[in-house]
């Protein structure tokens, strides 16, 4: 197998089969400060900043249809760039394309405030472009996650540098291509090429950088936290998660199991979100425990476009080290593995980087299997026996993204949904997105809300004008 990167490049490997599919030049570093230059002249000179919204809107409706016209060879291009299923690819670059459709709208028709005087004056408020904005996101859902930043991004008026991740370097490139074709002034978007400790580090340091936007790991997170805070420049944080998904006895069983089981194992349990740990009324444990189970065990592993694939390989092989680590961790701490806990073998399976669907329990609440996002199909159960046990252990972790609760009683839903810290709280469902509602998270799960029309708000910086209507001219003093 070709290894992933090297010093000069980067080596795009199919993780269903572990073939090279591509390389990609990282960028070096005077080549990272002629971006940031290109990308500075383009903010001041370009006139994209100071164009009309609903023309910037046209624009970002024209990416779209971009987008669209190419969205079976761009799903296809993510399929083998992070090995997701394909038909999840199709939805990624649907949500791409909506999310741009949605920023166009909001461009256009997004208000400033007029706020009340207490003078002789008109007092109102403007939004306005930081200039040149550092967007660097993850491996698991490249192209909705591009979109999600660089859509809200120029639609307030900035400059672009996307660093995708070193595992998903495909798609970034075919966004900026079709950005440029529907209309965008060159140099708005451009895409940097490397791995986050050295060309990511790089951008987030670099003095032409205004605002830094980031996906990815907490640890990550908190790196790029420090550098924005000496450099004082905003930074939007969206990390991990360790999200509780609860079920109670009065749950429909049949919509719980199948959420429970949706919520892991989709995406191979790489996404923020995934409900990694399960919570069950202490007095249906078992029965809601075996019925996940017997489910994980028949979900279907494959190719990610085989017919009827429910979870495809892991993104990455060195990312599949990581996952059996956890697991092997929490075996050696006491869990009980009630199904997977390895990497299936024969045939196409051993050449990707599968993964089986692994239900674990026997494991206390504070076991580093219920602590630290393993970012793969690995699901912890923990029984409870009251609702103030279940919101100590679900808040007992460092993260608060999101939760799934599952009760027939809405008093209890609301009772729970507002005491456990998490972002987004699902109830009588689980991981349900949308682009018009803010998304974010709690505690080391992140700062600042993407989506929304918050998501344009956050690229923007809040200018108050004052119009004098004075009848005497101002005195020293009164």
């Amino acid at each position: 197998m070709t290894s992933p990167s090297t010093a000069q490049e980067i080596i795009s490997i199919n993780p269903a089969t572990g073939a090279e599919i591509a390389r990609v030049a990282v960028t070096t570093l005077p080549e990272l400060d002629a971006a940031v230059e290109r990308a500075n002249h383009a903010f001041h000179h370009s006139g994209w900043k100071s164009l009309l919204p609903h023309k910037r809107a046209l624009v970002l409706h024209a990416i779209a249809d971009g987008l669209l016209a190419e969205k079976e060879s761009l799903a296809h291009l993510q399929m083998q760039d992070n090995g997701k299923p394909l038909g999840e690819c199709r939805g990624m670059v649907e949500s791409a394309i909506g999310t741009f459709r949605y920023y166009a709208s909001v461009c256009e028709t997004i208000e400033g405030d007029v706020t009340p005087s207490r003078g002789d004056y008109v007092s109102f408020t403007v939004l306005e472009p930081f200039g040149v904005v550092a967007a660097i996101t993850p491996w698991n859902s490249p192209l909705m996650n591009d979109a999600a930043k660089v859509a809200p991004a120029l639609a307030a008026g900035n400059a672009v540098l996307l660093k995708p991740s070193e595992d998903s370097p495909l798609l970034a490139p075919e966004l900026a291509r079709i950005a440029l074709a529907a209309g965008l002034p060159k140099d708005l978007l451009q895409v940097v090429q490397g791995r986050g400790a050295d060309v990511g580090a790089a951008l987030v340091a670099h003095p032409g950088v205004r605002m830094i936007s980031f996906t990815g790991g907490t640890t990550s997170g908190r790196a790029i936290a420090r550098v924005a805070g000496d450099r004082l420049v905003p930074a939007a944080l969206e990390l991990g998660g360790k999200s509780p998904h609860v079920v109670f006895a009065d749950a429909d069983m049949e919509h719980a199991v199948a959420a429970v089981v949706a919520g892991i194992f989709g995406s191979a349990g790489q996404s923020c979100v995934a409900g990694s740990r399960l919570f069950i009324d202490a007095s249906i444990y078992d029965e809601v425990l075996s019925a996940v189970v017997t489910r994980a065990k028949n979900l279907r592993v494959a190719l990610p476009d085989a017919d009827g694939v429910e979870m495809g390989p892991l993104a990455s092989f060195h990312h599949r080290e990581r996952v059996a680590a956890f697991v092997d961790r929490a075996r050696a701490e006491g869990g009980r593995i009630l199904c997977g806990g390895a990497a299936p073998t024969g045939g196409d399976y051993d050449h990707g980087a599968f993964y089986l669907p692994t239900v674990i329990d026997g494991l206390g609440p504070q076991a580093v299997a219920c602590q630290e996002e393993a970012f793969g199909p690995v699901l912890v159960a923990l029984p409870f026996k009251d609702e103030a046990d279940l919101i100590a252990q679900a808040n007992g972790t460092a993260f608060g993204l999101a939760c799934g609760i599952w009760t027939e009683s809405f008093k209890r839903a609301w009772r729970i949904g507002r005491a456990l810290e998490a972002g987004s709280v699902w109830i009588n469902t689980y991981k349900q997105s949308v682009t018009s509602t803010p998304f974010g998270g709690f505690k080391n799960s992140g700062i600042g809300r993407e989506k929304g029309i918050d998501g344009l708000r956050l690229y923007a910086q809040v200018k108050s004008i004052y119009l004098g209507l004075h009848e005497q001219p101002l005195a020293v003093a009164k």
